[in-house]
């Protein structure tokens, strides 16, 4: 048995590291540090715009905002709609009056509520295979990164859920030593809150991770700063994040999970190029048609944004309206 440690678990660290006092999202712009698919291309929004007029809504919630940039987004393509931002920064310098802001998520929803790499943040345990087979909670030093191992899994300090949801959804129990997992109850956890405050409307988390069937054996946990991976340390200094067990979210909270690439398309995002013939007619509409295109070639790539998976879940009134 490992000596008793001194070190916060990963899941405690990581919360005070992203959302304590100066931590990274309360004093960074996201924007700086990494791109997502908001910052690639408006055709992103546009699409979110499309599903709300589909199903007939008025409103949009940002889960995660960053800066607002996507409200600003769809605000600009339809500007009657109610936007409201969730983000724990304060409200951004020269955001538009008309877009609301909180650092609380709100008690109800009728309307879209967007969560794009949202859950990749949320903090929870990771626990690891020691020497002799046991799966243990792994704490670690914010400060510098090192890590150490505590308590075993099953251990009764250790809460029951953790070892259920592992032997659900990502069983460690013939796992060779050093073989790593980040334990999705938060996750779970988080979405289903979002997802129960939903009334008349949809839910849409966006976010990379992977299912029961693909695992990855030593976990996802890394770090991004300025556009770059850094050493995995919880300092505040740079982002924490690790991928989603997208399965386990989805089954929690009652959706459906498929590709970016497949939900773009069926929302009329194509990455199908312009005639050539079009170059000759009108240069500038074929410089504007091919350069949507590449934008929409990026949000559907393979190995890219367009493996992202999308945890949709929607009132049962709309579930046949979201995607016709």
């Amino acid at each position: 048995m490992p000596p008793p440690t001194t070190m916060p678990a990963w899941k405690s660290a990581w919360d005070a590291a992203l959302y304590g006092p100066g931590g990274f999202f309360r004093t960074q712009s996201p924007a700086a540090h990494f791109r997502t698919s908001v910052h690639a291309s408006p055709l992103f929004a546009a699409a979110l715009v499309g599903l709300v007029r589909r199903t007939g809504l008025e409103t949009v919630v940002d889960i995660g905002a960053g800066r607002g940039e996507l409200l600003c987004q769809i605000q600009a393509l339809e500007p009657s709609l109610n936007l409201l931002g969730v983000e724990v920064a304060p409200r951004p310098d020269g955001l538009d009056p008309a877009v609301g802001w909180t650092s609380a998520l709100p008690e109800s929803v009728d309307g879209l509520v967007v969560a794009n790499e949202w859950l990749d943040n949320v903090p929870c345990h990771v626990v690891e295979v020691d020497p002799s087979g046991t799966v243990r909670v792994v704490h670690v030093d914010p400060a510098t990164g090192e890590e150490s191992l505590g308590a075993a899994l099953d251990d009764r300090s250790v809460p029951r859920s953790l070892s259920a949801w592992c032997e659900a959804w990502w069983p460690m129990d013939r796992a060779e030593p050093g073989t790593r997992a980040e334990v999705g109850t938060s996750r779970d956890v988080a979405w289903a809150d979002v997802v129960r405050r939903v009334g008349r409307g949809v839910a849409v988390a966006v976010d990379y991770g992977h299912t029961r069937a693909s695992r990855p054996p030593f976990g996802t946990l890394r770090c991004y700063r300025d556009g770059r991976e850094v050493d995995v340390v919880p300092d505040g200094s740079r982002d924490v994040t690790a991928h989603v067990a997208v399965d386990s979210v989805a089954s929690r909270a009652g959706g459906e999970v498929l590709r970016q690439r497949e939900a773009l398309h069926r929302l009329g995002v194509s990455a199908q190029r312009p005639d050539l013939a079009l170059a000759t007619r009108d240069p500038h509409g074929y410089v504007a048609e091919l350069s949507l295109a590449t934008q929409a070639g990026e949000l559907v790539a393979e190995r890219g944004l367009g493996d992202f998976s999308w945890m949709v879940s929607a009132h049962p009134s709309l579930r046949d309206r979201i995607w016709t």
